[in-house]
């Protein structure tokens, strides 16, 4: 994953001055020594200038830690902690932050050695709701060096997610298709998530593409597809053209990122892409998500955000994703029922022409895009890479703006069952707890478009806090909630 951020957070102990400074010292050692010890120490950098008493500290300590190359930050109250000084601290840090407290030691040492931090750690969240400041606090964030440590590693997903969203512009071509207004994508609510959009046409993308015939890396670009999809290779036709637009893709990012350092695409694959192109982009969509620039179809910015959380999160390739069709009945009757723990309703199947990549599929091929090809020359069309999603678990999430510029989200997690799909494009039958009702009081309710994100694994945690921190309302982060547990809109008398 070469297009998302490395994150190296600056631990910094605070002090209140009518405590023992030893105390926040003393366990600001030990909290770094349990990190280095059970994770990887380049993660982390220890602050040695001063705990932060004052003001006066607070500046040391910043300085310190951005001359250090620090992009995340870590308030660690050794005990009760100075709550001016330390929001300050992270009122002024450029980037994600997070606090968190020491929690006691002995019973033996409740006199001196007692820091108070339990208290310290309310009177810091209320200060920082007093100055506006943002940062992400963890469900129970006091604990022992071992469990603070824990609690560090599980922010680096989410500081890697903020850092990179800091630092992204998305690149669009052309309008999204007819009858695909549902990837609406109101553009204010980037700006105010700190995201750059750059919108093109298809025309720029097309001169640039012809720009590109006769590129001299393209046989270069060609043998490396070759190696990629072995036996799979059933249309190396295509080829030349593909390795010639993936050139075009990629001279366009370095061209035109300008001062951000991540880019995610939303791209136009049809109604004219195939005819003016001359084939479907989605082989090279996949080859690019692989390796960190996520690309999303029919023009889905919203999409292609998600997909980039999630490849920050995961640190793995992504994918988008139709919630397309019902799993039928004899499908399910004959291979899900009784083998796993789900009922019909939990089951759908997700579905995309071929943007998955290899990697994330079971077995794979290069093959035409079976739906264009009903109205058009199958030549045209070819450029899918097609295969079942390999099982295992999933996440399915996705960040949207509404047409009225508000933001929500929502994440499930579940799996890929190892179920033939006897489908076509990149495809897989999916799981997740009470989909039937998540789908109509969520998805439906809620008016989401019909394109999901998929992390392969679960990253639900590590994605809810992305989402808290940048400020979607918590009443709008949904999730696939328990029969236990009604939605608003659920009807309480359904089945009585």
């Amino acid at each position: 994953m070469n297009n998302i951020p490395k994150v190296k957070i600056g631990i910094v102990a605070v002090s209140r001055d009518c405590f023992p400074e030893s105390l926040s010292v003393g366990r600001r050692q030990a909290f770094v020594k349990a990190y280095s010890s059970k994770y990887d120490e380049a993660d982390i950098y220890e602050c040695p200038v001063c705990i932060v008493e004052s003001e006066i500290h607070m500046v040391q300590a910043l300085d310190d830690i951005k001359k250090a190359g620090c992009n995340a930050l870590c308030v660690y109250l050794g005990n009760f902690g100075p709550e001016i000084s330390e929001t300050l601290l992270a009122k002024h840090f450029e980037g994600p932050k997070m606090f968190v407290a020491a929690a006691e030691e002995t019973q033996n040492d409740l006199k001196q050695g007692r820091g108070d931090a339990y208290c310290g750690i309310l009177n810091a969240s209320y200060n920082l709701k007093l100055r506006n400041v943002g940062a992400y606090i963890p469900e129970y964030p006091v604990g022992d060096a071992e469990e603070c440590a824990d609690m560090l590693h599980e922010f680096l997903p989410i500081a890697r997610a903020l850092a990179g969203l800091s630092k992204l512009k998305i690149i669009s071509f052309g309008p999204r298709p007819l009858n695909f207004l549902a990837c609406n994508a109101p553009i204010k609510q980037l700006y105010n998530l700190g995201v750059e959009i750059e919108e093109n046409s298809e025309l720029d993308l097309f001169e640039a593409f012809h720009k590109h015939a006769g590129d001299d890396r393209i046989p270069q670009v060609v043998e490396d597809m070759e190696k990629e999809l072995g036996v799979g290779n059933k249309k190396p036709e295509i080829l030349k053209k593909l390795a010639q637009y993936e050139l075009t893709l990629l001279d366009w990012i370095e061209e035109h990122k300008g001062y951000r350092e991540y880019v995610a695409i939303a791209g136009k694959c049809w109604p004219a892409f195939q005819t003016q192109f001359g084939f479907v982009p989605c082989y090279v969509n996949s080859r690019l998500t692989g390796r960190g620039i996520p690309v999303s179809c029919e023009v889905d910015i919203y999409g292609a955000l998600s997909e980039f959380i999630g490849t920050c999160v995961s640190q793995d390739a992504v994918t988008l994703l139709d919630i397309n069709n019902s799993v039928p009945k004899d499908m399910y009757e004959e291979s899900i029922k009784n083998k796993f723990d789900y009922k019909h309703k939990d089951t759908f199947m997700g579905f995309h022409c071929g943007n998955t990549c290899s990697c994330k599929l079971s077995g794979y091929e290069m093959k035409n895009q079976m739906i264009m090809a009903r109205s058009l020359p199958v030549e045209v069309t070819n450029g899918t890479l097609e295969g079942d999603i390999i099982p295992g678990d999933i996440t399915f999430f996705r960040l949207q703006s509404t047409a009225d510029c508000k933001l929500r989200a929502y994440v499930a997690q579940g799996e890929v069952l190892p179920v033939a799909t006897r489908s076509f494009g990149s495809v897989g039958v999916f799981a997740i707890k009470e989909m039937g009702r998540f789908y109509r009081h969520v998805l439906i309710e809620k008016n989401y478009p019909h394109h999901g994100a998929v992390a392969f694994g679960h990253y639900g945690q590590a994605l809810f806090e992305v989402f808290k921190y940048i400020g979607v309302p918590i009443e709008d982060i949904n999730y696939n909630q328990p029969a236990s547990l009604p939605y608003a809109t659920e009807n309480p008398f359904k089945g009585v």
